[in-house]
């Protein structure tokens, strides 16, 4: 099976490497976006996915990427290569997608976009993966649980996972160690669009996922 670096696979936003973090903006009031985007970053995150679902996704995209630039922008729930393609447009740095399709493994590729796509079985996580995808969403994580990633790891080593589904302050930290390369976190990091408590539960579980001695 081939491996993470292999050529033509776009490689995951570089803001990982400091915080294994993905925050999920999901169906927010639009004005609610920009603080809590910024509370997030000011707290330690530096990869947010914002949802094609949520009111304005496609102006909001564009405006985080306007008006962040320390932060990566991606869109997620993303269906089919249609949508793909204006979040592309968007600005969108990154596309995740509840499930494994063949379109937007065909649109990532040929666009050299990095698309997390999901997947529950081994047979979803390995057409994924064969189909160019820059990691693995296990989905939904919190339901599948940690020895469901561990089957799944013993036979597919090579596969980087994250996982999103359910993920918050108990459970992220299990999930990286149990070799997943970073978790999403959506409702619990949202905090409901309350930026200052969103800022401080961000601090909280970045500090509490960062390396012993970093």
């Amino acid at each position: 099976m081939t491996g993470p670096e292999d050529p033509g696979r776009p490689p995951l936003p570089a803001g990982l490497a400091a915080s294994p973090v993905i925050a999920i903006l999901r169906r927010l009031p639009a004005p609610a976006v920009l603080p809590l985007a910024r509370a997030l970053q000011a707290g330690g995150v530096r990869v947010i996915e914002l949802t094609v679902d949520s009111p304005d996704a496609l102006t909001l995209i564009s405006a985080l990427r306007d008006q962040l630039p320390e932060l990566t922008v991606g869109a997620g729930t993303v269906l089919d290569g249609g949508t793909a393609g204006r979040a592309v447009s968007a600005g969108a740095e990154f596309l995740v997608s509840p499930h494994t399709d063949h379109e937007l493994l065909d649109f990532a590729r040929g666009r050299g976009v990095p698309l997390i796509p999901g997947a529950a079985t081994a047979s979803e996580a390995v057409a994924a993966w064969k189909g160019g995808a820059s990691a693995v969403k296990l989905f939904p994580a919190s339901v599948l649980g940690l020895p469901m990633l561990d089957a799944l790891r013993d036979p597919l080593p090579r596969i980087r996972f994250i996982a999103v589904g359910g993920i918050d302050e108990a459970n992220a930290a299990d999930f990286l160690a149990h070799g997943c390369v970073a978790v999403g976190v959506g409702s619990w990091l949202a905090a409901r669009g309350d930026a200052a408590e969103a800022g401080r539960r961000a601090g909280m579980l970045v500090k509490s996922l960062r390396p012993a001695g970093s």
